[in-house]
């Protein structure tokens, strides 16, 4: 069943207007959310996140929080799925072919489960990722910035050909001054001397919530976190490297443009953090339950 403005459909009759301007603009909001053996994780960290993002595009959700909150557990319920990949997307909703946001009278809400989803296979996760550093640039945080977590990833798709054209996994997205922002989809780390490297704000990264947890349990077993400017020739020169997001999880990084990365697999700090990270998706502490 997905949700539809407040009505539960089969997903064969889930359907939104052709005039929808998330459809013809992108014009909306979204948020990509997992539950674990029964826990929505950290949920109403995505929920605050997506009402957010709304906010800075001047978009009024049509439900509080707890009614946002409400309708994603219900949909899972009905859905019975105690393991899922959920999508949560506000659309401007249904306006006219001209771009002017006034003609789109009330947004939309859609909640759309599907049982589970696996990027990448456990035998990538063990043996790494390979990447490239694309072409384009990560759009800069004055124009259609990937601090907001908008339904436009255009910029994150252009990047995402470019690797399947080169035969890769993933691509690095740089900042408009060659500095690294982040992969298409997903926050970037590199370990180097007992220290976590993660790009800062300024580069443009979305604000990660599966990296805010990495970094919370980076601290926790004794290692320190500096968000800060990152080049390409440190990410070549790092012990390790890893991408973290809702979707990957935590993936490792096997090489970069040809270059190994570390020993070329999972490092230790990769590995003791996935399985730290492994625990506590399963805990109602740091998520909601479904039932």
């Amino acid at each position: 069943m997905v949700y539809i403005d407040g009505n539960y459909l089969p997903k064969s009759e889930a359907k939104v207007s052709v005039f929808d301007h998330g459809l013809l603009y992108g014009d909306g909001v979204f948020e990509g959310i997992r539950s674990y053996d029964g826990v929505a994780f950290k949920l109403r960290e995505h929920i605050d996140r997506l009402y957010r993002s709304a906010r800075a595009i001047m978009l009024e959700i049509p439900l509080t929080k707890e009614e946002m909150t409400q309708a994603f557990l219900e949909t899972l319920r009905k859905n019975n799925l105690p393991n899922a990949y959920v999508r949560l997307v506000v659309t401007r909703g249904v306006g006219d072919l001209g771009l002017d946001p006034k003609k789109c009278p009330k947004p939309s809400v859609i909640i759309l489960p599907v049982q589970i989803l696996k990027l990448y296979d456990e035998k990538k996760r063990r043996e790494g990722m390979s990447l490239v550093v694309a072409w384009v640039r990560r759009d800069p945080v004055d124009a259609t910035t990937h601090e907001i977590k908008s339904l436009n990833y255009l910029n994150s798709i252009l990047a995402k050909i470019e690797a399947n054209n080169a035969g890769a996994d993933e691509a690095i997205i740089l900042d408009r001054q060659g500095y690294i922002s982040e992969a298409t989809s997903e926050n970037i780390f590199i370990v180097k001397d007992r220290t976590l490297l993660t790009p800062q704000a300024s580069s443009g990264p979305l604000p990660g919530i599966t990296a805010n947890i990495v970094k919370e349990l980076a601290r926790k077993i004794g290692y320190s976190v500096v968000e800060r400017n990152i080049t390409i020739a440190e990410l070549y020169a790092s012990d390790e490297a890893f991408l973290t997001g809702t979707g990957a999880e935590i993936m490792p990084i096997r090489e970069v443009n040809k270059r190994q990365i570390g020993e070329g697999r999972i490092g230790p700090v990769t590995e003791r953090l996935w399985g730290e990270f492994s625990k506590i998706v399963k805990d109602s502490k740091h998520g909601t339950p479904i039932w």
